[in-house]
Formats: structure tokens, C-alpha cells, sequence
């Protein structure tokens, strides 16, 4: 044999490159994530109107903002996996038409209890698009560069999801009545419908076995009770039932990796996470997810209840800061073909920190130019991460086992922004609490000899040393003279766990930073 017959022989075989069929079939794919981005930012804005249409109760009213997450991440692995058993284009459409029926089952929801039920078989959908589009490009982008260019386009459509969302619900919300806002969903699933068998290819694991019931219980009572406890942590403070259902889900997530280990055809491979680029990938999305979650919650009220913006003013402020994210998104595969990805994911992270810190310095009442500015900083560092950590966690996991390891990436962001509501959310609320003590102005002396002291009386002034919130109502129904002595410390307050939080989350990402420099790959896409 010749040393060209030799070298022939060992010349690894270059993946076929994408054509124009694939790269339509993208557009087809950046639908259903684009719709839910959007999904996730337009229901907050819908709250006070459909409040006063369907008045629900308190419970209700949570129930309808949190099913649809709870359902998302429960099912996310179920239905990643269910994709390589009976196809992913058939689940992704079987995902499409029923997300399109239950998003006019909420908009035209008569009660409380039917909107509970539909944004729960909204969520139930919603867990069939996001890992069937992640596995689908798999199979379409074989080519690592053309794959990273794909993925770096899936997530500039939900940067875009993000920043279009606030703005287009409250030009809805001004025109229409309240359910107009899930109507969008309708329009964008029939044409996926549409264009789905003509675009999309096929894609089901040759090999695949039977469902395990069994392990799809498990699955949901590991994940389910771990993120209901954090998010009723987070609402309620320190209680004995979330914090035994917060316990439970890792002894359910024990022996939900112990039954896998064991089946022939598992639920979850969980030799995937003997690969250390995907694990490590994993674990900085999660707790990277984790810092921009906590902040991103407390500065949405920073904008509207220290600065009193409307919802649709507050959008607009936020859009640079979203454009930022979609800038990155469109320029971190360009950026990856010429510098290793544990250095840039390194670099974005350590961008963010000073993003971050930049937030740290936010002032009371006048401060939002600051907030920008940081928030943009933070943006634009994440970015990146996003779209190489996706990468990298799909692309380490064999064909076969795309839709899995899309569902661990998805699950890794569900998980990520309840921790950093529950937790960083708790440390905001903790420092208000903290710089309240004592700042509650019990009695105000009054402006003219004979006239009655105005005061707060002790129940309203336990309710305001609570949460910002609470003391806005508080001083609704208080003389003007004290209506701005209780709010100016109380928005003071509010800021400084704004600051506290920030200075947390720009030490934690610069520790990820360090991180994704040393656990990272540090070869190019095109020699891997």
C-alpha cells in the first residue's frame, strides 16, 4: 500500500456542508423560538388587565404565571428524548399545533381556572419546540462552523424574542383586550405547520427502544418539586413545605441517574456527562442563566416601581440592552472561527462581571441611564456564552443523542432563572428588609399648630418594611407629607439590594470566567 493509499485512508471525512434547503429550513426553525421568547415577557404585561377581567385570587394569579414554567422544565427531558424515539420533526410539529390551539384557549380563557389550564398545556408544548429545533439543526449543520453559525442565528431569534416582546405586548395591550398577547402564537404555528414537511428533514435514533414510564415520573419528581420550592422560597420566604419539596428533587434525581444507568434504552444518557466540555458547558450556562435571572428581575422593577414607568416605557428603555444581545448573538460565530471557545466564553464572562459592577453603582430615582449602560455591559457578555455553550453542549453529544442533550441545555436555563429569582431575588428582598429597620417614619409632626400628627399606622408599616411593592401601596392611602417620606427611603432601599445583588452576580460570573478559560475547549470549531 502507498503512503497516498495510507494518508487517504486516515484524511478524516469533512461532514457534508449545508446547502440553501437547510438554511431555509432555519428561518423555519427561528419561528417557534422567537415565539417563545416573546411568550415568556408579554404574559407580565397582561397581568393587571386580565387581573380585572377574570379576578382571580391571589393563588390563581401565581398559578397562571408560573404553570407554564413549572410544565416546561418538567417535561423538557421527556420530550427531548421522546423527539429521537419517534422523530423530531414529527414532535415539533405535534408541539406546533398544539401550542397554536392552546394559545386560543388563553386568549378567549372565561375563568381563571381554564387560563391555569391552558398555559399548563402551553408549557407541555412549549417543551416539545425548543429541543426538537436544537436537535434538528444538529442533523441539518453537520459542519462545526456552519453548526455554530446556525445556533449563533437560533440565538439572535430569541435575543430578538426578548426585545421585541415587552414592546409589541404593550402596543397589544393598548389596542386590544388582554388575550390578544397569546393570539401571537397562532399565526406563527400554522405556518411552521406549513413549511415543516417541506424544509425540515426527519430525524428519529435507528435504534431506539420503548419509553420508560417509570423514568419520566422520576423525571418530573426530580425537577418539578425543585423548582416550585425555589420559586415559593422566593415568594414566601423560609416555610417547611417548599424546603421538603426542595429536598426531595435531588433524591428523585438520584435515583432517576440510577434507573438510567441501568435500562438499555435510558430516558437521559447520563454518560454524556463523562464528556467534560459538555458538562462544563452545562454548569457555567446554569449558573451564568443564574446571575442575569436574579438582576434581570430586579431591574424590571427597578424601572417601573423606583423610576414609575409603564410597562411598554420600560420595554423601550431595556432595548438597547437587547440589542446588545442580539449584536453579540449575530457576531460570536464569526468570532469563535478565529479564537478558541474557552477564550471567548472566558472573555464574555469577564465582560459581564464589569457589567455587573457597572450596576452596582445605580442610584435611587434618577439613576436609569447608569442601569442602561450596565445592562447593556451585562448583554452583551452573555451573549456569547449562550450561543457557544449551546453549541458546545449539543455538539458534544453524538447524533443520536441531540435531542437529549438539547434538553439538558434548555433544562440548565429553566433551572438557571428560578435559582436566581429564588436566591438572588431573596438576597435583594433580605438587604430592603435590612434597610428598612427603622426607616418607616412612625410619626410626622404636623405642619400647623392644633392639626393631628400624621403617622403610619403599625400594620401598613410592617406590610411596607416588606417589599417596595407593598410600601407603594401603603402610601397610596397617606397624607402627602408622608406619602414621600415612607417611599424615599423605600426606594433607596430597593436599590441598595439592586447593588448588592449585582456586586454577588459580577463575582460569581468572574469565578465562571476562570472557569471556561481552564474546563473549556481550547481548539477552533474547524480543528476539533
Amino acid at each position: 500500500m502507498s503512503p497516498e493509499t495510507t494518508e487517504t485512508l486516515h484524511t478524516p471525512v469533512s461532514p457534508p456542508p449545508a446547502g440553501p434547503r437547510e438554511w431555509l429550513g432555519l428561518a423555519v426553525l427561528a419561528l417557534p423560538t422567537l415565539l417563545l421568547a416573546m411568550d415568556a415577557t408579554v404574559l407580565y404585561l397582561a397581568v393587571p388587565h386580565l387581573s380585572v377581567a377574570l379576578r382571580p385570587s391571589g393563588g390563581e394569579l401565581l398559578w397562571i404565571a408560573d404553570i407554564y414554567g413549572f410544565m416546561i422544565a418538567g417535561f423538557l427531558v421527556t420530550m427531548g428524548t421522546l423527539g429521537d424515539r419517534i422523530g423530531r420533526r414529527k414532535l415539533l410539529m405535534i408541539g406546533a399545533a398544539a401550542f397554536a390551539v392552546a394559545s386560543a384557549l388563553a386568549a378567549y380563557a372565561t375563568s381563571p381556572g381554564m387560563l391555569i389550564a391552558a398555559r399548563a398545556l402551553l408549557g407541555v408544548a412549549g417543551a416539545t419546540l425548543m429541543p426538537s429545533t436544537l436537535a434538528l439543526i444538529t442533523n441539518m449543520f453537520r459542519d462545526p462552523r456552519q453548526r455554530g453559525t446556525a445556533i449563533g442565528v437560533w440565538a439572535t431569534c430569541f435575543s430578538a424574542g426578548v426585545a421585541l416582546g415587552p414592546v409589541l405586548g404593550g402596543v397589544l395591550l393598548q389596542t386590544f383586550w388582554w388575550g390578544s398577547v397569546f393570539l401571537l402564537g397562532v399565526p406563527v404555528m400554522l405556518l411552521l405547520l406549513v413549511a415543516a414537511p417541506v424544509l425540515l428533514p426527519e430525524y428519529r435514533e435507528p435504534r431506539a427502544g420503548r419509553l420508560d414510564p417509570a423514568s419520566v415520573v422520576l423525571s418530573l419528581a426530580a425537577v418539578l418539586p425543585v423548582v416550585y420550592g425555589i420559586k415559593e422560597l422566593a415568594a414566601g420566604g423560609p416555610a417547611l413545605l417548599p424546603a421538603v419539596l426542595l429536598a426531595a428533587g435531588p433524591v428523585f434525581g438520584v435515583l432517576f441517574v440510577r434507573r438510567q444507568s441501568g435500562l438499555a434504552d435510558p430516558l437521559l444518557d447520563v454518560t454524556l456527562f463523562r464528556n467534560r466540555s459538555f458538562s462544563a458547558a452545562l454548569g457555567i450556562q446554569l449558573f451564568s442563566i443564574t446571575a442575569m435571572g436574579g438582576v434581570y428581575l430586579l431591574i424590571t422593577q427597578y424601572t417601573q416601581l423606583v423610576e414609575g414607568l409603564s410597562p411598554l416605557t420600560a420595554g423601550l428603555w431595556l432595548l438597547p440592552a437587547a440589542g446588545a444581545l442580539v449584536l453579540a448573538s449575530t457576531l460570536t460565530p464569526a468570532l469563535a472561527r478565529k479564537v478558541p471557545a474557552a477564550y471567548v466564553i472566558g472573555a464574555s464572562l469577564a465582560i459581564s462581571a464589569v457589567g455587573y459592577l457597572i450596576l452596582t453603582q445605580v442610584d435611587g430615582a434618577g439613576g436609569l441611564p447608569v442601569l442602561v449602560a450596565g445592562f447593556v455591559v451585562v448583554y452583551l457578555g452573555i451573549s456569547p456564552m449562550f450561543v457557544l455553550g449551546t453549541d458546545l453542549i449539543v455538539g458534544s453529544a453524538p447524533p443520536e443523542k441531540a435531542g437529549s442533550a438539547a434538553a439538558m441545555s434548555e433544562t440548565s436555563t429553566e433551572l438557571g432563572v428560578s435559582l436566581g429569582v429564588a436566591v438572588l431575588g431573596s438576597v435583594g428582598t433580605a438587604v430592603y428588609r435590612d434597610r428598612m429597620t427603622g426607616a418607616v417614619p412612625a410619626e410626622v409632626p404636623a405642619p400647623e399648630a392644633g392639626a393631628a400628627p400624621a403617622e403610619v399606622p403599625a400594620p401598613e408599616a410592617g406590610s411596607a418594611r416588606e417589599s417596595l411593592p407593598d410600601a407603594l401601596a401603603v402610601a397610596e392611602g397617606l397624607p402627602d407629607r408622608l406619602h414621600d417620606l415612607l417611599l424615599e427611603p423605600a426606594r433607596a432601599a430597593f436599590t441598595d439590594g439592586l447593588n448588592v445583588v449585582s456586586g454577588i452576580s459580577a463575582l460569581l460570573v468572574a469565578a465562571l470566567a476562570v472557569l471556561a478559560v481552564v474546563l473549556l475547549p481550547r481548539t477552533r470549531p474547524d480543528r476539533s
